[in-house]
């Protein structure tokens, strides 16, 4: 889908007063196959088939890219390795502004404090980070500064992953992602760097548009939002990420029907276990043990005359999902389904209809379909905390508000959202 978007002049701006300007640009949702992402330490996206992304242009003269929004992670990152076949990469050779980063430099000693492995030295004096992933897989490359044209906004000296490695090797899967955009709150994150005192998105459920605005949007034309505070904790234990979007969640709903959980399940506990992140680079939303539980009765008790339940042990989607039901393949439309409210500190998330229940493409039992609980229990997949991925944010004006320490959500039309901001699809 081609998306066009309208936008100033283009401009150079300082980071100093990068507030001072909004950049709007399209969010696209992409369906990439399975095992193209890196697997993100902190994050599942080894189990992604949908990600967020934005264009832009990076070096001079500008490459076009094309990067996954990510507020879960904090280092961007650019594949360079141009000897990949059939991949979109960054080629560093041929832009005149691209400067590595030297070991001895304050970028490497002391910016990449928050990184799971620290940055090391090369053979070459360049500051080497690696990333490691989920599945014991790595990426890894050279941080170097570049220049980053965002919808026509210059951004130079930005700092990034020159990875050479980081994509599945699996040459069949051709994805149309040349890297990733970390927006977490770290220091080296996109957002950090480039100044902006906040940044809010819109995911469009049904035409895959949607909006990234970066800068203060200052616009009350929709719904007034909801805001829930950061939190934020300044001791470093072992399971709590400092610099991602924390939240307290203190229920969960089903229709009007409040589960019975005790609040020090939504509590992290003394190693940083149990935070709630927010995050969009994952695709699903992910609950401990006891909320999932407890969430799974809840549901199948309320569609038990509604839905017919898969009952196939050996059947877990992505691993983590193992409740999913049979719909009729000829069944165009499913039937009404109870909401899903999370709620959190002075704001809450409604999924409802059709973002329930995620049809699992290829399975097919006899004449029905295979669709799953898009809730999964973190559980299952030794994770430590609770993750509120995309998917439940479709159609939910999310507003990033790094000054105040906030987060604000109101419900929304995203393609209208984006059609107000000057963001049109074809």
């Amino acid at each position: 889908m081609h998306l066009s978007f309208c936008l100033a002049d283009p401009m150079v701006i300082k980071k100093s007063n990068a507030t001072a300007k909004m950049l709007v640009l399209p969010l696209k949702t992409q369906e990439i196959p399975s095992g193209s992402l890196p697997r993100s330490p902190d994050k599942l996206s080894f189990t992604h088939n949908v990600t967020l992304t934005v264009s832009l242009a990076v070096g001079s003269p500008p490459q076009n890219v094309t990067m996954v929004l990510d507020t879960g992670s904090e280092l961007s990152w650019l594949l360079c390795n141009t000897t990949r076949v059939n991949r979109p990469v960054f080629d560093p050779t041929r832009s005149s502004s691209y400067s590595p980063v030297t070991c001895s430099s304050p970028t490497c000693t002391t910016r990449t404090q928050d990184f799971s492995i620290p940055a090391s030295c090369d053979s070459k004096n360049l500051c080497h980070a690696i990333l490691s992933y989920a599945d014991a897989s790595s990426s890894e490359g050279n941080l170097a500064l570049d220049t980053f044209n965002i919808g026509g906004s210059i951004f130079s000296d930005t700092i990034f992953g020159c990875m050479d490695s980081g994509f599945s090797s699996n040459t069949d899967e051709d994805s149309k992602t040349t890297g990733l955009m970390g927006m977490n709150r770290g220091s080296l994150s996109f957002v950090s760097q480039m100044g902006f005192k906040k940044f809010s998105y819109c995911i469009s459920g049904s035409d895959l548009s949607g909006v990234l605005l970066l800068g203060d949007s200052n616009y009350t034309w929709f719904l007034p939002l909801n805001y829930t505070p950061l939190i934020q904790i300044s001791t470093p234990l072992p399971y709590f990420d400092r610099v991602a979007y924390t939240v307290q969640l203190e229920g969960i709903r089903v229709e009007e029907k409040l589960l019975q959980l005790p609040k020090s399940i939504f509590e992290p506990d003394h190693t940083g276990a149990g935070q709630t992140m927010v995050d969009s680079g994952t695709q699903f939303t992910f609950l401990l043990g006891p909320a999932y539980t407890a969430l799974k009765n809840e549901f199948m008790d309320q569609t038990r005359t509604i839905l017919r339940v898969l009952d196939d042990p050996n059947f877990v989607f992505q691993g983590a999902f193992d409740l999913c039901f049979l719909i009729p393949v000829n069944q165009t439309s499913l039937p009404t389904l109870p909401s899903v409210s999370l709620m959190f500190r002075g704001a809450e998330i409604k999924v409802s209809d059709n973002r329930l229940l995620y049809r699992v493409s290829g399975e097919v039992r006899g004449n029905d379909s295979v669709h799953c609980f898009t809730f999964g229990n973190s559980d299952l997949l030794a994770i430590e905390s609770y993750i509120i991925g995309h998917h439940h944010q479709q159609n939910v004006w999310m507003e990033f508000d790094l000054e105040k320490s906030r987060m604000g959500v109101a419900q929304v039309r995203c393609d209208l959202a984006g059609q107000r901001f000057g963001v049109y699809h074809h």
